[in-house]
């Protein structure tokens, strides 16, 4: 997967110097020279790591940060300053910033933050496939094979579980192969793996 990079700085010198440095290594940036030509952008670009310039005129790097995550967007992002101070860093980090860089940026510095949003956001797209998988398997299922995994899930016997949803024992054994059937699995530690990805919060 290749992981684009959204460079946001308003001085045009700072978006060459960093496009031609990144290039060298084969990070392709795609620069925006404010913030709002990004938001315009937003809805059209596919994730990918973020460069802000906290200091912008109309809206700050750290606004625009607020701003994305606001919206649900939590791309990893790198913030870098000229001008930066201890309050602006913290704030930075709170809405989830991975690194703060000040200006003059370290030329490694940038290239291994970026290298590590880059894999936070490959980790983040790989498990957000898999809870869409294991979300599309548990709703094919019925209510009453649900009801029957829920059950399963919990460390039920099927004699329990049929005397708790007033079935007989033949019954639930037949959801049971159903249930099976649509996850992929028999086995009851797997139907409880794939009960826990589906029902827990991210």
């Amino acid at each position: 997967m290749t992981v684009p990079v959204y460079l946001v700085d308003d001085d045009d010198a700072v978006r060459r110097a960093l496009g031609l440095l990144l290039s060298t290594v084969g990070i392709k940036v795609i620069p925006f020279a404010d913030p709002q030509a990004f938001l315009g952008q937003l809805s059209r670009l596919e994730p990918g790591c973020l460069i802000l310039d906290i200091r912008m005129p109309a809206i700050s790097g750290l606004k625009l940060q607020e701003k994305l995550r606001e919206n649900g967007v939590d791309w990893p992002t790198i913030v870098i300053s000229g001008h930066g101070d201890i309050e602006a860093c913290r704030r930075a980090f709170r809405n989830g910033a991975i690194d703060f860089l000040s200006k003059p940026i370290d030329e490694e510095d940038l290239i291994d933050a970026i290298h590590k949003g880059q894999e936070i956001l490959v980790r983040t797209m790989q498990a957000r496939a898999e809870k869409a998988e294991t979300l599309a398997l548990l709703a094919a299922l019925t209510q009453r094979e649900r009801e029957v995994l829920d059950r399963i899930a919990a460390g039920f016997t099927t004699r329990q579980i049929a005397e708790g949803l007033g079935l007989s024992p033949r019954t639930v054994e037949s959801h049971r192969a159903a249930i099976g059937a649509k996850l992929g699995s028999t086995s009851q530690a797997e139907m409880t793996r794939i009960w826990l990805e589906g029902t827990q919060t991210p």
